[in-house]
């Protein structure tokens, strides 16, 4: 099986034909995921007897001309909780965690047919963007191993991008899933806020978390986001909005479409290659029939400072649970109950987990809540008005997903100033609760290049259509890294 040469429309149709059974396809993607994983490092648990035992049920139950899905192996992010199959997100507090139950958009994988095989690393607690902070192992690129894969879902990417997969789930609370996708040469997408129920995604960010897909193709990914989406009784900030077949209008023609550009996203911060791939996107966009103009987001430069205001508040909040009490490590040696507190969490959790706390703590305390969150709320409030003023004119914001290509393991893990503004690109997008999307749009030595599609909420048919058209104009999906020298 060559997941490079296949999409889940082929592989579906191979199932209905019987060339293979589902079984067969599972035991390969694991001789795959045994054969590459030792170059990118990308899975933490294998879960090999029961993915095996369940795609023997999907061929015994038959395989539904109707459900593209049915049979079909997927990863799913360590951060996103599976009824007994350790779920660690990646800190040590959570070692030897095994939920008992699912979370929503694991049972919405299954009652589509899907097999998950096992659990992919990510940076601790979903905090950080390089897959570094990870308790366990380093990931690394899909293209070239001695670059970061991008965070937090930089096994979700990694996993995808060297061909062990060809679907896996993510969470993008500040561009976790696009900037890991742009690194590695892949599609992926955050939906609108809400979309997708948070249900058992252990949480960073309450306002800011999203699940998505990420996927090689922009087909494969709104089939992915169609089984995950919906309403869940269980998440009261999931849309009761009807979901649409984010498939129906994949037809290439975007005549009329109008997209803006923001100015702020292509200045002197943006590496000149990107810059230059980003223009040539455009002119791309332009020749299918679209209407590209400059824009303006003036507030989207306090996305940073805004976002790990509210989003560290938000996490010293949603931590507070680790207690070495209820579940999860506890340190040895304790001598009373604030020793088991205090041992528990600084053995736990990793030095980025601790930062974000004590930066979160400290903007709730009662003489800085004023000076900090509450100015950060406000600003947010702003940001969003930005993006509302584009969207009555626009259809879409187009913009690069990150302002370089992969940088080294190990350049920037000691300074944390500079991994923070590595999201400055993706961050107001989680900010104002909007859906976007990162696909390839070039290369620069041997590195992938992503591009931003940003829409207005609940529209990412509008999204999937303008990434599929530009997709199908462009070869930049076709290509592939060389992993164990396959390629």
């Amino acid at each position: 099986m060559d997941y490079f040469k296949n999409d889940l429309s082929s592989i579906h149709a191979g199932l209905l034909n019987k060339d293979f059974s589902s079984k067969e396809l599972t035991e390969e993607t694991f001789k795959l995921i045994k054969a590459r994983d030792k170059k990118v490092a990308a899975f933490l648990t294998l879960d090999e007897e029961n993915a095996l035992a369940a795609a023997q049920k999907a061929d015994q139950k038959g395989i539904s001309a109707e459900n593209t899905l049915a049979g079909i192996p997927v990863g799913i992010k360590d951060n996103i909780v599976t009824k007994g199959l350790k779920t660690t997100a990646a800190s040590k507090i959570l070692g030897n965690f095994e939920p008992i139950y699912n979370a929503t958009v694991v049972d919405k994988l299954a009652a589509a047919g899907m097999i998950n095989v096992g659990k992919l690393n990510l940076d601790e607690f979903a905090m950080g963007g390089s897959t570094e902070n990870s308790a366990f192992q380093k990931t690394k690129n899909a293209w070239d191993q001695t670059k970061v894969p991008g965070g937090s879902s930089g096994g979700s990417a990694a996993a995808v991008a060297s061909g062990q997969l060809l679907a896996a789930l993510g969470t993008d609370t500040g561009g976790s899933i696009r900037q890991p996708a742009a690194f590695n040469g892949i599609v992926g997408v955050k939906p609108t806020y809400g979309r997708v129920s948070r249900y058992g995604v252990i949480a960073f960010g309450s306002s800011l978390d999203q699940v998505g897909p990420l996927t090689r193709t922009v087909k494969d990914n709104a089939l992915v986001l169609n089984a995950i989406s919906g309403h869940d009784k269980h998440d009261f900030t999931s849309s009761e909005r009807e979901v649409p077949d984010f498939t129906a209008k994949l037809d290439g023609d975007i005549k009329g479409m109008r997209i803006g550009v923001p100015k702020e996203f292509m200045d002197e911060g943006v590496a000149s290659d990107v810059r230059e791939a980003i223009q040539q996107a455009i002119a791309t966009f332009e020749k299918l029939g679209a209407t590209v103009d400059e824009v303006s987001l003036p507030y989207s430069k306090y996305g940073v400072p805004v976002y790990y205001i509210i989003a560290s508040s938000e996490a010293s909040s949603n931590l507070q649970r680790y207690d070495g009490i209820r579940y999860g490590f506890r340190a040895d040696d304790v001598k009373n109950l604030e020793d088991v507190y205090v041992r528990s969490r600084s053995e736990g959790f990793g030095d980025e987990v601790k930062r974000r706390i004590m930066l979160g703590t400290f903007s709730l305390s009662a003489g800085t809540y004023d000076a900090y969150f509450k100015k950060a709320a406000q600003v947010r409030t702003l940001i969003c008005r930005d993006f509302d003023n584009v969207f009555s004119d626009y259809d879409l914001i187009l913009a690069p997903t990150t302002t370089s290509t992969a940088f080294g393991i190990g350049e920037e893990i000691n300074d944390p100033i500079q991994m923070y503004m590595n999201d400055i690109l993706t961050i107001p997008v989680n900010l104002a609760g909007l859906p976007g999307m990162s696909l390839p749009a070039g290369f620069s030595k041997g590195l992938p290049i992503g591009m931003q599609l940003i829409a207005p909420q609940f529209a990412e048919e509008t999204m999937y259509r303008a990434g599929y058209a530009f997709e199908q104009a462009t070869d930049f999906h076709k290509e592939v890294p060389t992993i164990g020298g396959e390629n």
